[in-house]
């Protein structure tokens, strides 16, 4: 046997023996990457697998599950999303609802007797923060109350998209915007408490947000596939979801 060939044979024996991970990724909608620390932490604790969180705009992360992205759960901000993946055959079970979001008014200097939807046309509000109607679910719910306040078309030179609800917090605890739209998990997490003062926005005058999680196909043999059916299933589990309650789900 040469010795180019044995060099060649080796690494082929020390790649068949290596054990595939088991790690999985949760591509996780930016209003749930604060909650989503907390079941993370719970979860690994509690079934000694590790898990990688990867954040962005519900949109968004579809739009790279569908390129193919190696994801092993998507937990969105709404069901349009998730219903449009298993619907395209990326899931073998249908996704499933696991809380209802809510909408905040937010601003870093306004005080909070200031911080009415109905003020938001005052002269002294140059700036409004949203996230991105066309990726973000939350961007969407904003604009409903808007149009339901028939605002909408007076505040359209005062908009400023963010990405998603991540870059709009950025927006407005920098102070580059004098009041936004956010997500009460948002404001009622850790890191944000303290910066800046908000109301809650009345849910009547946007459609229930419903976010659903799907269970992303694996192949028979994936290695990822029993753990990624374990943290589904915690997400939905009492410990799940007295941590989603925590911030501010219902």
């Amino acid at each position: 046997m040469n010795f180019p060939y044995r060099i060649l044979l080796s690494i082929v024996l020390i790649a068949g023996c290596t054990k595939p991970s088991d790690k999985i990724i949760i591509a996780t909608a930016a209003n749930v990457q604060y909650v989503m620390q907390d079941i993370k932490k719970e979860f690994e604790k509690e079934s000694g697998k590790k898990i990688e969180i990867v954040v962005s705009s519900s949109g968004k992360l579809t739009t790279q599950i569908r390129e193919g992205a190696p994801f092993d759960v998507f937990v969105s901000a709404d069901t349009k999303y998730p219903d449009e993946l298993y619907a395209r055959g990326g899931s073998d079970e249908k996704p499933k609802i696991y809380a209802l979001g809510s909408i905040v008014l937010w601003s870093r200097n306004l005080d909070s007797s200031d911080l009415k939807v109905e003020n938001l046309i005052d002269d002294k509000i140059k700036k409004i923060a949203i996230p991105n109607p066309q990726t973000a679910p939350y961007g969407e719910a904003a604009i409903q109350v808007l149009q339901k306040q028939k605002t909408f078309e007076k505040l359209k030179a005062k908009l400023v998209y963010g990405e998603s609800i991540a870059q709009t917090a950025q927006y407005i605890t920098s102070g580059s915007v004098e009041v936004g739209f956010n997500a009460l998990s948002v404001v009622m997490s850790p890191e944000m408490k303290g910066k800046g003062q908000w109301i809650l926005v009345d849910s009547s005058l946007y459609n229930p947000i419903k976010q659903a999680a799907i269970l992303l196909k694996h192949s028979e043999d994936s290695p990822k596939k029993e753990t990624s059916r374990q943290f589904y299933d915690f997400l939905y589990s009492k410990k799940g979801r007295e941590i989603f309650k925590k911030y501010g789900y219902k």
